[in-house]
């Protein structure tokens, strides 16, 4: 007869680690089998690789839809981890048990297309564009959590009875957490005993469980257990005399073979599920995600205590107290921060936190305890600096590492060759890296963080720092994250190289572009991601679309991040001739549609075409070389025009100024006219933003052009104010404040001069001068 042993732990737990390692040292069993989908049975013996430091995560994928995911996290003080390992290093059998994620995909799948089915038209959606999914709920129940979304969606979160919380509540704890660390975490009972005393607390939370047997979250739980249930019968039908079966505490009850339910119960409940073909590969994994509530995790909100706390318990060293080790880890890491921390003083925060945990009941100080001591004396009751020291401590900077020889897609294998032949290290914390174009080591890191951009894995984001301007610097903010590696396996369809995938993904988006605009911007990042082979097939495409393309404004926009592509491709040895020539025949078509496009704006409309203009005036500036003539002539047909909006036209009168091409004393001829007594206030306030538009050069320098300014906007009468005092404040808003106080300055002195310059006569002060020079001349003084 088979001895099956329920081990039900808490997911991430250090004392439920520690728990499971001391009831297999005492079981020695010959099977182990641990809660988690039957897949990862190929990769498990991966975890005793020298090479394998968590945290790691399983993760599972569907072949034909990398998007539909599941990442199974394990930590070093994961009770499954432990579990792994023990069994893999005294040669005993291990296996996950749950349902396999080939039919949990499919499930999802089916689920999810008929809630679309029954959704409104607006918001359905297609398998092929469901969001990343997450794992089917790995003892959510006995954590305290609900599945959480995958890399990048948030699906709705199924009710569930929180069976610890229920016991904590029981036990007078409004804090799950607190109650488990107390109960569970901290305590001294042989452990077998305290595994079947869990079980028992949970059978009794799983009687009183309401739900109907339909309901959708009890239909999912139903498939899990049977399955589970499943193996666990054929691994006694093999003959394994010792069983320990590690699971999710609430699953504990359901798993006890005297409780079993027919074979053919749990068969019906397994029968014709569908199925998804599946993958399964390790990836690392970051103790900042391990606080999360992600995959198969407990959402623990201090995974670097707790590492803390089984490393000090896997030591067994009783001379080593863990609270003193942790407040000396606190002083170490305030003094980084150039904060004082005296080995005195962690001796006052130790015993104070001693001292609180017997205020407060505990057995012993928990992390609550020792936070509050920190504070009190270490940081003079400020909570500023234990914040600044938070991520390091107590959530931990750790990011995992996973062998070469674990399985992976290619693609991934030469990311991984092309991130270490370059020095770039994958870190958990976010790290600046400035990098210099000019020296060739340097530019491939810029061109593989490009590339891998162009694929969707965001590795790194460019930043602007302030201090990387030019054309020979960059600057990027590198963090890996692990949904990363769900965009590696998604972006491996286009290829099995980076460069052969990234010229097939922009390939495949410049087929596929809407517009013009997105054809330039992938020209612009194909050219910094050194793609001959994607700037040839976005060239393409731009020359097909610029060749029919009638929206003026469409064309202006792609005028910048063309130029930009010409101007800056030698810094980086790219051939642009082509790009020249799509250039120069943008140019040309935009330059003769320009005029006419100008003609019955609106106001909206009016700014959105005197910002492409400006987009377009500032690409061509980038291009002194480039032939402008036809450019000129459009802007200066703009410029003569009355009936067109002022906003443009007045747009068209700075830039043919700012090229010479007028004379000052014309814009103040135009400017005049404009804000005649004859031209409505609105459109001669929209004239005036789009000369002034930019900055206030011209009316810090040009004094004749303040005072028609001044003049006209002294005259307008009260009820039009109103009208176009917002085009005004838009107008000088963009102004600098030195630039504004200028101008306030130049016009009180205009001011100053008028006034001092009308006649004034004060006779009284005058009275005495004049009496005086009345003696001197003889005339007769009458008062």
């Amino acid at each position: 007869m088979a001895e099956v042993h329920v081990l039900g732990i808490r997911h991430h737990g250090p004392g439920s680690a520690r728990s499971v390692a001391e009831a297999l040292a005492v079981l020695r069993p010959d099977t182990v089998l641990v809660e988690g989908p039957p897949e990862l049975d190929q990769v498990l013996p991966f975890v005793v690789d020298p090479e394998m430091q968590p945290p790691v995560a399983g993760l599972i994928y569907a072949v034909d839809q990398p998007r539909l995911a599941s990442f199974y996290p394990m930590a070093s003080f994961s009770p499954e981890w432990v579990a792994i390992r023990w069994a893999l290093s005294v040669g005993a059998e291990v296996r996950a048990i749950d349902l396999p994620a080939a039919n949990a995909f499919a499930l999802r799948t089916e689920n999810e297309a008929e809630e679309a089915v029954d959704a409104e038209p607006s918001s359905a959606g297609s398998p092929s564009s469901l969001p990343p999914s997450s794992d089917d709920g790995g003892g959510p129940a006995d954590a305290g959590q609900s599945p959480a979304a995958g890399p990048g969606g948030s699906p709705a979160e199924p009710y569930r009875p929180d069976a610890i919380a229920l016991l904590a509540e029981a036990a007078g704890y409004s804090d799950p957490e607190r109650w488990w660390e107390d109960a569970v975490e901290h305590r001294n009972a042989g452990p077998l005993d305290r595994f079947a005393a869990v079980a028992e607390a949970i059978a009794e939370i799983r009687a009183v469980d309401e739900r109907p047997a339909t309901h959708p979250d009890v239909i999912e739980n139903q498939r899990r257990e049977a399955a589970m249930r499943r193996i666990l019968r054929s691994v006694i039908r093999e003959g394994r005399e010792r069983i320990a079966v590690v699971c999710g505490a609430y699953h504990a009850p359901a798993l006890m073979p005297e409780a079993f339910p027919p074979a053919s119960a749990d068969n019906r409940l397994l029968a014709n599920l569908p199925k998804a073909k599946v993958a399964v590969t390790w990836v690392p994994w970051t103790s900042d995600r391990l606080s999360r509530r992600s995959g198969y995790g407990a959402g623990v909100t201090a995974p670097g205590w707790y590492e803390h706390l089984f490393a000090h318990w896997s030591a067994q060293d009783e001379t080593v107290d863990v609270s003193t080790t942790w407040l000396v880890r606190v002083a170490h890491a305030l003094r980084k921060e150039d904060f004082d921390a005296s080995t005195a003083s962690v001796v006052e925060a130790n015993r104070m936190a001693d001292a609180l945990a017997a205020v407060r009941g505990r057995p012993s100080p928990g992390l609550a305890e020792l936070d509050d001591a920190a504070q009190a004396v270490l940081c003079d009751g400020s909570p500023l600096p234990l914040e600044l020291v938070y991520r390091e401590l107590t959530v931990g900077p750790g990011l995992g590492n996973v062998p070469d020889s674990a399985p992976t897609v290619p693609l991934a294998a030469d990311i991984t060759a092309a991130h270490r032949k370059l020095r770039l290290k994958a870190s958990a914390m976010e790290e600046i890296v400035a990098i210099d174009l000019r020296k060739p080591s340097q530019l491939a890191r810029s061109v593989l963080l490009h590339r891998l951009s162009l694929l969707g894995v965001d590795w790194g984001t460019p930043q602007d720092t302030g201090r990387t301007t030019g054309t020979f610097k960059e600057a990027w903010a590198l963090q890996w994250r692990p949904e990363l590696a769900v965009a590696i396996v998604e972006a491996s369809r286009y290829g099995t190289t980076i460069a052969s995938a990234a010229a097939a993904c922009v390939s495949d988006r410049a087929g596929k572009a809407a517009d013009l605009a997105e054809l330039s911007e992938l020209l612009a990042l194909c050219l910094l991601a050194d793609l001959p082979e994607g700037i040839s097939a976005v060239t393409g495409a731009l020359a097909q679309r610029t060749a029919v393309q009638q929206d003026i404004p469409a064309l202006l926009k792609t005028i910048a991040p063309l130029a930009q592509t010409c101007r800056y491709g030698n810094v980086r040895g790219v051939d642009v001739t082509d790009v020249r020539k799509i250039l120069d025949a943008t140019v040309v078509r935009a330059s003769v549609g320009l005029p006419v496009a100008c003609a019955g704006l609106d106001d909206d409309a009016a700014l959105a075409m005197r910002r492409a203009i400006d987009s377009a005036q500032h690409g061509l500036s980038l291009l002194p070389e480039l032939p402008l003539d036809d450019w000129h002539q459009a802007l200066a047909a703009v410029a003569r025009s009355d009936r067109l909006h002022g906003s443009v036209a007045g747009r068209a009168t700075r830039l043919l100024l700012d090229a010479g091409l007028v004379e000052r004393n014309d814009v103040a001829e135009r400017l005049s006219r404009r804000l005649s007594v004859a031209t409505p206030a609105p459109q001669a306030a929209a004239w005036l933003e789009g000369l002034l538009s930019g900055d206030a050069v011209l009316l810090i320098h040009d004094h004749h052009l303040l005072q028609i300014v001044d003049g006209w906007l002294a005259g307008v009468q009260d009820d039009a104010f109103d009208d176009v005092l917002p085009l005004l404040r838009r107008t000088f808003s963009a102004f600098s404040r030195a630039e504004r106080r200028e101008i306030g300055e130049q016009v009180s002195r205009a001011a100053d001069i008028t006034q001092a310059a009308e006649p004034t006569a004060d006779l009284t002060a005058a009275g005495p001068a004049l009496r005086t020079m009345a003696r001197y001349l003889g005339w007769e003084v009458l008062a």
